[in-house]
């Protein structure tokens, strides 16, 4: 399965579900306390964090997708806090705000990344299920998708309603579902239960082909368009009626908290589907997520960059022998770390070592080299016939094993200026005696802002000379 970045700025995702505060209180433990045999956490740091319902609000907003919130809290600090995180992050949150409720907070007490407690300040919301479903209806227009997030903790009361009103739009309704009712979803385009939700209602699976089945019989029931059951260390499994089981396996390197993974699952799958991308290809970038945020400490969202630097390893586009669709994702990514990217192009037909000395000269110039190499066809109208020596997958892997080089990739025209206007590199590098208004593409570079550089050649290197050399003897 190919996957790509979504353009998840253009992915409006409203969330509706049960919100609340992850307090965190940090501190180091140096004594047993002579009161009980417990130890005594002297708190150096409170953090708090959106949690719930604002995790996948934060998640969505942390990819780029304008992200929407309606939810429930108290008129409280803890309300205070939500609202100012939220509002930072660039979500557009809508509280319905009751007075003597506590906005729900759960508090953990961590020493050296271990949570040693855990204390929940909640009660059930005494939620107005009509004004809150107003308060959907007037946002729905402006998104792509709905989630509904729920915790069961009171502020999603009229599921069906809210379905309802997304179906009458087209917009798809996802659902992360809590309890031992899962009619209560009925209708929506897909729903996420981890595996011991999934066997809470349907009964326990002795195999893959047991949970298939049984799915498929909830699908029916509901009338679900999909249902993804999310399955800890044995991956996720996707089912769509008329369609083959995907089963996709766990891509975490490292379990460190899996708080708040089911959120990360869920926002992701939104944002993509928002975006556009077909539901396995959002599955799997889903999947992707959760093996970054199972890695983190508590209740943590998937930033942009960071899925695409997993969606790269996917690809193999981290570095090397890449398309041009790969390339252009890795720059991506490169950019916003901040790195500087340069460009140089050439035949490079037989590997010599003034190639090498000013591969590394050009790489000296950023951060990023990318090398751009003409293809078979177009060597041989520069050069003649009989050339190239080497074709050009040959040309590319020799390339790509040098350690100056980032990206290999290559171009069919005589020229890369069709490839420039789409890398449009910080710095495009060409060697020889060549004047920088000689280079072909300095205009195109010079236009954005771009530098053009024309570095020297060393002496007595040539593959022409090579070749002549060759067939001399």
């Amino acid at each position: 399965m190919k996957l790509s970045m979504p353009r998840y700025d253009q992915a409006p995702v409203l969330v509706v579900g049960d919100v609340m505060l992850d307090r965190y209180w940090h501190g180091g433990t140096s004594r047993i306390s002579p009161e009980a045999p417990v130890p005594v956490v002297k708190v150096e740091q409170i953090e708090d964090r959106p949690g719930g319902a604002a995790n996948v609000a934060l998640n969505i907003a942390a990819l780029g997708a304008p992200a929407l919130l309606v939810g429930v809290t108290g008129r409280d600090e803890a309300a205070h806090s939500l609202a100012d995180s939220l509002h930072a992050a660039g979500v557009q949150a809508h509280f319905q705000r009751i007075d003597e409720q506590p906005t729900i907070v759960k508090l953990r007490v961590m020493s050296r990344h271990q949570q040693l407690l855990r204390m929940d300040f909640e009660e059930p919301f005494n939620t107005d299920a009509e004004a809150l479903a107003e308060d959907v209806d007037g946002l729905l227009a402006g998104v792509k998708v709905l989630v509904l997030s729920d915790y069961g903790k009171g502020a999603l009361k009229n599921h069906q309603a809210l379905i309802q009103l997304a179906r009458a739009r087209g917009i798809p309704v996802l659902a992360d579902p809590k309890g031992k009712d899962f009619s209560i979803y009925r209708g929506a385009s897909l729903i996420t239960p981890n595996l011991s939700e999934f066997e809470a209602i349907v009964g326990h699976c002795q195999d893959e082909a047991e949970l298939v089945a049984k799915g498929a019989r909830l699908m029916n029931e509901l009338e679900l368009g999909a249902l993804l059951v999310t399955r800890g260390e044995h991956g996720m499994t996707l089912l769509r009626p008329d369609h083959p089981a995907l089963h996709l396996p766990a891509r975490a390197r490292e379990v460190f908290d899996v708080t708040g993974a089911g959120d990360t699952v869920i926002s992701t799958l939104a944002a993509s589907i928002a975006a556009g991308e077909e539901l396995p290809q959002a599955v799997a970038l889903a999947n992707l997520a959760a093996g970054i945020v199972v890695g983190k400490l508590g209740t943590a969202a998937i930033s942009a960059p960071e899925l695409r630097r997993a969606v790269q390893r996917e690809e193999g586009s981290e570095r090397g022998v890449v398309s041009v669709e790969q390339l252009l994702l890795a720059l991506e990514d490169a950019r916003a770390h901040g790195e500087k990217i340069v460009f140089t192009n050439g035949c490079f037909d037989i590997l010599h070592a003034g190639h090498v000395t000013y591969l590394e000269q050009a790489r000296a110039q950023g951060d990023r080299l990318v090398l751009a190499v003409n293809d078979d066809a177009s060597v041989t109208r520069l050069k003649g016939p009989g050339r190239p020596i080497n074709a050009v997958d040959r040309r590319m892997a020799v390339l790509a094993g040098l350690g100056a080089v980032d990206w290999v990739v290559s171009f069919a025209e005589d020229t890369p200026e069709n490839l420039l206007r789409q890398v449009k590199p910080d710095v495009l590098v060409k060697g020889g005696d060549y004047g920088i208004d000689q280079v072909v593409g300095a205009e195109i570079v010079r236009a954005y802002g771009g530098e053009v550089r024309v570095l020297g050649l060393v002496e007595n290197s040539s593959t022409t000379a090579i070749v002549e050399k060759i067939r001399s003897k």
